[in-house]
């Protein structure tokens, strides 16, 4: 395995490309987000849970942020009526954020909004996006798992 220096040019490439879809993803979910009077954190934990209902603890690990943070945005999508705490059917002292019916819809509108790879994965052939789906996910190790 080679191993490159942090700021050779194509390493420098790489991250700058990297921080422009990590850009764009994010100006799209908050303009998205905005359209259903949701933060970008808000609709970007909704998405999370659209996916499957988890403990706060497990949100706020995936989104790598403060578990304080995730109880104060999951506190206001259960007064939108978008999610709902219950309890773990696995083990009934911990609560399980969950989308509620308005929620998995919003989740799938708020999805169905965030196009700007779509046309440019398109363009890409199976094997293509597949290559670039594992590299990704090699990028992230065990970080990848439930993103």
């Amino acid at each position: 395995m080679a191993t490159h220096s942090r700021t050779d040019p194509l390493t420098l490439d790489v991250i700058q490309l990297i921080g422009g879809v990590v850009a764009r993803y994010h100006e799209e979910y908050d303009r998205a987000a905005a359209t259903h009077a949701l933060t970008g954190a808000q609709a970007r934990v909704l998405g999370l849970l659209s996916l499957e209902p988890m403990p706060m603890r497990k949100v706020a690990r995936k989104l790598k942020c403060e578990p304080s943070n995730i109880t104060g945005i999951v506190d206001r999508l259960e007064l939108r009526g978008l999610v709902e705490r219950r309890p773990d059917p696995a083990d009934r002292r911990v609560k399980l954020a969950a989308p509620t019916d308005e929620g998995i819809r919003m989740a799938g509108q708020l999805r169905d909004a965030l196009d700007f790879a779509r046309e440019p994965l398109a363009e890409l052939s199976d094997a293509e996006r597949t290559v670039l789906r594992d590299l990704l996910r090699r990028m992230l190790g065990d970080d990848a798992d439930g993103i």
